[in-house]
This record gives structure tokens, sequence and C-alpha cells, in this order.
């Protein structure tokens, strides 16, 4: 009989696993990065799901949706952080950008009519915390990046 189970490859003789696993080490050891990780996650949960908590659905379905998508972007991009960061930290500057966009969609995407106050406040809060949140992951993503790895 021939054999047909898959074997995956052994990768732990390679020359680059010890390095590989310091720099990966060195990114997610720390638990700023779990914490912002986490951070970036519930913003974006909270960004999809606040048209219903402030109560804006009705009055503005296209602020609606647009929070609703960019939440989900968020969230996607919090759940990628989370599960894969080695992969995931160089976008984490698209927090930033996601964060300017949140606070300033109240008047962008509501043009044709006038945003409430509701609307307002809590878009340019959730766009200022995850732009806070954006810039500290990028400056930890930065920072891991420019340490220089110890030769053994």
């Amino acid at each position: 009989m021939s054999d047909l189970s898959h074997h995956a490859p052994d990768i732990t003789s390679h020359p680059d696993v010890p390095e590989m696993r310091e720099r990966y080490a060195k990114l997610v050891g720390g638990r700023q990065a779990v914490a912002l990780d986490g951070l970036v996650l519930l913003t974006g949960i909270y960004a999809a799901i606040s048209p219903w908590v402030v109560h804006f659905r009705v009055t503005s379905p296209e602020l609606t949706v647009n929070n609703l998508i960019i939440g989900l972007v968020l969230a996607v991009i919090g759940l990628g952080i989370t599960r894969a960061p080695e992969r995931m930290y160089r976008l984490t500057w698209t927090c930033a950008a996601i964060g300017v966009w949140l606070i300033i969609s109240p008047w962008v995407v509501t043009a044709g009519h006038h945003a409430t106050a509701g609307m307002i406040w809590n878009n340019v809060l959730l766009g200022a915390v995850t732009l806070v949140l954006g810039l500290a992951a990028t400056r930890l993503a930065m920072s891991a990046e420019q340490r220089p790895t110890t030769a053994k």
C-alpha cells in the first residue's frame, strides 16, 4: 500500500527560524501590542453598531452605511492584527486614516442635509480614538522594525 498521509515540512532546522522567532517575540511580546490589538477590534465593532447605539440609523441612512462598512473594515484589521501580527502590523497606518475619515464623515457623507449633534459627537470621538490607536500601533510597529537584532 502507498502512504497517503500528508506530512508538513519541518522547518525547525531552517537557519532563519531563531531570527524569525525573535522578531515575532519583539513585535507581539509586549503588553502594549496586545492591548492595541483588542482596542482596535473593539473600536471597529463599536463603529459598526454605533448607528443603532446613537439612534441615527433612520435619520441618516448614508452615515449608517458608512459607519457600518468602516466599522467592519476596522474590526477586520483589528482581528488581522490579533491573528497575524507579523503580517498586519505594516497596515496599522490605515487605522489612522480611518480615524481621520470618521472625524470628517458626518459633514462629507451628509452633505445634502445637516448632521445632528449626536452623529457629529459620535463620529468625532470615535475617529479621535481610532486615530490615536492607529498612530500608537504604527509607532509600535516602526519601533519593532528599527530595533537591531542581536547576533548569537
